[in-house]
């Protein structure tokens, strides 16, 4: 009887807990973004000007005012220049390189920048799955006397990533969707569905 019950309390939680910290987490960078920014405004303007909900709005306009800006020259210097000062720092620039790589997939300037498709990569006995990011590289041609393509191996939990170019019969497409395949490497194999859900098309 216990153990059922057990079961029963693992299972509501397995159910219950990636719904409850999914909408804390939203909540929660909400309110901070709105405490943030609540405290710039009032400290620019009189307080009897503020009313909730401006604050995630001056958000929402602040990032409208970088992505115009990004592509100033003064400003990509700048950014040069932080990325190099974070390189330099232990710890820090393990944190920052890997959301500096997972922002990296967001879409831009109109194109779709997320990864293409899922392949496998053998490596001995080994296989990773990786994430197409360049169909060719032609540059690259010569150095191994095939067509060369860019994989992009990220790390579990997000820890950091690499990526390798290499010759396109080292790789086998797999049947499965971009998220699922990423949830599945970043959770370490732990993510619902992990059993069965990297599977060989049943042609390259």
């Amino acid at each position: 009887m216990m153990t059922k019950l057990w079961n029963l309390l693992m299972k509501g939680l397995a159910a219950v807990l990636p719904i409850g910290l999914t909408i804390y987490l939203v909540i929660w960078l909400g309110t901070n973004t709105e405490a943030v920014l609540r405290d710039l405004i009032t400290f620019v303007f009189p307080r009897v000007h503020y009313w909730p909900g401006l604050g995630l709005i001056v958000g929402l306009l602040l990032l409208l005012g970088a992505g115009l800006v990004v592509n100033a020259y003064v400003v990509r210097w700048f950014l040069a220049q932080w990325d190099q000062f974070l390189e330099r720092i232990p710890l820090v620039k393990t944190v920052y390189g890997a959301l500096r790589d997972l922002v990296k997939f967001l879409p831009s300037e109109g194109r779709r920048r997320d990864l293409k498709r899922v392949v496998a990569a053998s490596f001995g006995e080994a296989h990773l799955i990786g994430f197409v990011t360049r169909e060719s590289a032609p540059e690259l041609d010569s150095v191994g006397g095939s067509e060369i393509v860019g994989v992009y191996f990220p790390m579990s939990y997000q820890i950091g990533g690499y990526t390798l170019y290499l010759p396109r019969e080292r790789l086998t497409p797999l049947d499965i969707g971009v998220e699922e395949a990423m949830r599945l490497v970043l959770t370490g194999g732990m993510s619902a569905g992990g059993e069965s859900a990297a599977r060989p098309l049943a042609s390259a």
